[in-house]
Formats: C-alpha cells, structure tokens, sequence
C-alpha cells in the first residue's frame, strides 16, 4: 500500500511537470532584423542630438574651457545668456521675427487654404493643368528665384510708392518684401490639397441639402476637420519664416526689420567675433521658439503628415 502511495503521488508530481512544461511559451529565437533597426535608429538619434547638446554646453563654459576641448562646464555660466541677449539686440531682432512670422503666417493661411480647397473639391477648366504647373515650381532651386523676387519685389514698391506719394508704402527694407513673395506655398497648397481631397463628398452633399455653398462649407465642415494639417502648414510656416536668412538680407538694409537669422549672423560675425560661447548662447536662444512650437504642436504635426498623403 504504501509502495502504491508514493507510485500515484510520483505519477501525480509528473503530470503537474508536464502541464507546467506545455503551458510554458516557447523560446523567441533573437530577431536581427529588429535589433539592427534599432542600432540604426539609435545612431541617428545620436546624431541628431549630440550637436546641439555640445551647442547648449559650449554656451555655459568659458573661453578657456573652450581653448581646451572640455566636454562640460566646470561650472555653469547662465550669465552668458543675457550676456548675448543684450549685445546681440536680440530683444529687437526677436521682436522683428515674431512680427514677420506673424503676417505670413495669417497670410499663408488666406492663401493657401482656398487655393487648396479649389484643386480639390472644385470642378473646372484647366484644374490638372495648373495643379501639374504649380507641382513643377517644388523643383526649381529656392536660389534661381532669388533675383526674379527680388526685381519684383522693387517694382512692386516703386509701385505703391508712386500711388501713395511716399515710402511708407514701399516694399524693399519693410515688412511686404519679407512676407508677401511666401505667401502662396506650392507645398503648402499640395499638402492641404491632399487631406481635403480625402473628406467625404456625402458632407457636400448634406452642406448643399443645407444650402451652403462652397465658402460656407469651407469654414464650417472642412477647417474644423482639417486641423491637424493646418498645424502643420502653421509649423513649417513658422520654421521657415524664423529661420530666413539669405532673402533678409537682400531685401533689407537695416536693421529695423530684419529677423533673428540676421542678428544672429551680424553678433557673431561683426559683434563678437571670439566669444565662442556667446554665439553658442545666442543660438540656442534662437532655437527655443522652434523647439517650443514643436513640443505643443507634435501630434498634430505627425497626423497631419500621416493624413495628408505624404507617409510612405
């Protein structure tokens, strides 16, 4: 009897091994693959990150430290901040940025948004073609455009100065010659184009039951659907107006408009041409509004990508 006991209650121990043994998952075998795309991510990331890192430490060393190749302040200098703010005349060079960024923004938007929403909801002569036409200007070089804006923009404001009888309206050295000529995007108008081409034509079809029409439905159904792309038009509107420099600088001669880009150049070019870590401090002051955009703007800048044809 007690030989037949310890029989079941060894059999009884062996089938609770084996249940254990099946329900255990089998072993993963390593997926390369994925750790190799992770390695090269990982390597991009580094890249991307390592430069303005080293740009934030230079900005708290000294010269000294500088002159030596420390990779860390011994101890941080924040005064170098507002050492750059106030010799640079950032206050002024900032001011102009937000201003110019501001008009073409507003502008880009009026522009483009009804350009966009006529290439894809409405129907008329020529449409394909003049889409395909503005579609061929994204591969003309931003360089070749330079002096044609430029003889435009001069005729333009000798234009509105003969009209108003004095250089208020003119257009060379004022704000119209920095914002006007950018207001109608191509890529702004292909990217909003290809999200209101996705909505629905049943909404049309209720908006007309309703009795709007074409504007009506614009503001009232497609903008308010359309709010991660404008986020992202507002984005690279934002970044490219904030970051302008070679287009300042021919249209501009003082510096009463001229953006942050310029300031920036003119301080470490003119200004202080040796203090190393002021440049460093006045760059990292111009990059903080792009950075904070971004960080309050990001979903909606990658839905807007992801939702406008452009993901691959």
């Amino acid at each position: 009897m007690a030989e037949s006991a310890q029989s079941l209650e060894l059999a009884y121990e062996q089938q609770k091994l084996n249940q254990k043994t099946a329900a255990r998952p089998p072993r993963k075998s390593a997926n390369w693959g994925q750790v190799g795309t992770y390695f090269v991510l990982l390597i991009g990331v580094l890249f991307a990150i390592l430069p303005f890192l080293w740009m934030l430490s230079t900005s708290l060393m000294t010269v000294g430290e500088i002159t030596v190749g420390r990779l860390l302040p011994a101890q941080p200098l924040f005064f170098n901040y507002l050492d750059a703010w106030q010799r640079a005349n950032f206050a002024q060079f900032m001011w102009n940025s937000a201003r110019i960024t501001a008009i073409q923004i507003v502008g880009t938007l009026l522009f483009c948004i009804p350009a966009a929403y006529a290439f894809a909801r409405m129907r008329f002569f020529g449409r394909n073609v003049l889409f395909g036409v503005m579609l061929i200007t994204l591969m003309i070089p931003e360089i070749v455009t330079l002096i044609p804006n430029y003889l435009t923009v001069i005729w333009l404001g000798r234009l509105g100065e003969a009209v108003c009888g004095s250089d208020v309206c003119a257009w060379v050295n004022n704000w119209p010659a920095l914002t006007v000529p950018f207001m109608a995007s191509a890529f702004t108008i292909f990217l909003l184009r290809q999200f209101f081409a996705q909505i629905p034509d049943d909404l049309w079809d209720a908006a007309r039951i309703d009795g709007a029409g074409h504007l009506r439905f614009l503001i009232g159904v497609i903008v308010p659907l359309s709010k991660a792309p404008i986020m992202t038009v507002i984005t690279f509107a934002f970044i490219g107006s904030w970051n302008a420099l070679m287009w300042p600088l021919l249209v501009t001669s003082s510096d009463e408009w001229r953006p942050v880009a310029v300031g920036l150049t003119k301080f470490v070019s003119t200004d202080a041409p040796g203090d190393f870590q002021l440049h460093m401090a006045a760059s990292v002051i111009m990059v903080i509004p792009i950075l904070l955009l971004y960080f309050f703007t990001q979903r909606q800048f990658t839905e807007g990508i992801a939702s406008s044809g452009l993901k691959g």
